[in-house]
């Protein structure tokens, strides 16, 4: 048994870099801390599918896990995933399309995103699938193979919902291999922390679960998945009654409805967004007075602009406009605080947010308006599809 508690300062260190928000859960923390002790070198890796506008969760939310990484010493890579996006019917299922995408405006955008939160481009791989693919020739398809060997049927439609489809939906033949996709990229890649969203928590379990048919055991660390801004009564009851139930399966299905999406712009920023559609987008944004559970600005303060924030050692700053008064706090838990009890009207709230998201996206905007623009350009010509 690991005991964290032998930790030097140094390797403490490390690990509250890996857990810190918006980490949601770690899979598993002993096999982290092991590798912590043993000084490993971390190879970390996330995959993108490639489907449009970059928004606030696909580029920031992730992109400040990835700089955590880079802090705590991993190599990191940023794997565009022209095939899977491709299986997916993403941006009309045309492939040519996708791969414009991912070498224009996306993989663009993913840079971007990392520069608003402190990340280092330029000790950042990033790789296109099907690049990857023809280099290792055989060798994936074997591995492909051999992960689809140790899976079966039913395992493989329960798991689905990685690629934000619901189960019981009609799929394709082609949409069952791509978990073992996933799964094959991460040992083919030689990954030890395979890093995504919550909704890709299904695959990761199998790279877990399948590991003794490899030389090691992957770390799988999953950051937290943005509300959609709008979100409503109806849908806010619905996830309580659901968690209220414990009833998983339920709560990640109601969950893919109330996510913020791309292909629902109204409930996303997106990290190109001018300064009047950040404030226009968070001025219409669903939250509730007093409620920080599915609360979507809440959600953006917890997991966007705090972290942010926390990095640069700075309060949360918020004007209080009836009163006439600033409100500093140096603690998240402050600041929740005083909204649950009313101190903090939602308006106040959402405008002190949306000042802080303009700053923090400053470096995506320029460059969109400057270099990038040619990106956004194309991607205008393009009928975003999902």
């Amino acid at each position: 048994m690991v005991d964290a508690s032998t930790l030097s300062k140094e390797e403490a260190r490390k690990l509250e870099l890996f857990k810190r928000r918006p980490t949601e859960e770690i899979l598993t923390e002993e096999q982290l801390v092991k590798y912590i002790m043993e000084k490993q070198q971390f190879r970390h890796y996330i995959g993108y599918e490639i489907s449009g506008y970059v928004h606030l969760g696909t580029g920031i939310v992730s992109s400040s896990k990835i700089a955590d990484f880079q802090e705590a010493g991993a190599k990191t890579t940023i794997f565009l995933a022209d095939l899977h996006a491709w299986i997916n019917k993403k941006l009309g299922g045309d492939l040519d399309t996708i791969r414009k995408v991912a070498k224009g405006y996306f993989g663009e955008a993913m840079k971007a995103s990392l520069k608003c939160v402190g990340g280092n481009v330029d000790d950042t791989s990033v790789v296109l699938a099907s690049e990857l693919y023809e280099r290792l020739g055989e060798d994936y398809f074997e591995t492909v193979i051999k992960i689809a060997n140790s899976m079966t049927l039913a395992r493989a439609m329960r798991s689905i919902t990685i690629m934000g489809r619901k189960q019981g939906e009609s799929i394709s033949l082609s949409q069952l291999v791509y978990v073992p996709m996933q799964v094959a990229d991460i040992f083919a890649q030689h990954v030890n922390i395979a890093h995504a969203g919550m909704d890709q928590r299904k695959a990761h379990v199998v790279a877990i679960e399948v590991a003794g048919l490899f030389d090691y055991k992957p770390v799988a660390i999953h950051h937290h998945l943005l509300l959609s801004m709008q979100l409503t009564d109806e849908d806010r009851k619905a996830m309580l009654n659901a968690k209220q139930n414990r009833n998983t399966e339920q709560l990640q299905d109601e969950y893919l409805d109330i996510k913020m999406s791309k292909s629902k712009p109204n409930t996303a920023i997106f990290v190109h967004d001018s300064e009047e559609e950040i404030r226009k987008k968070m001025g219409a944004a669903y939250c509730p007075a007093g409620e920080l559970e599915f609360n979507p600005v809440i959600d953006i303060v917890r997991n966007v602009v705090w972290p942010y924030l926390a990095k640069k050692g700075e309060p949360l700053v918020v004007e209080n406009k009836k009163k006439g008064t600033t409100d500093k706090f140096a603690k998240l838990d402050d600041l929740e605080k005083a909204f649950a009890s009313m101190q903090v009207h939602p308006a106040d709230l959402k405008q002190a947010v949306a000042a802080y998201l303009i700053r923090i996206l400053e470096p995506a905007r320029k460059y969109f308006e400057g270099p990038g623009k040619k990106y956004l350009e194309e991607m205008e010509s393009i009928k975003i599809t999902r």
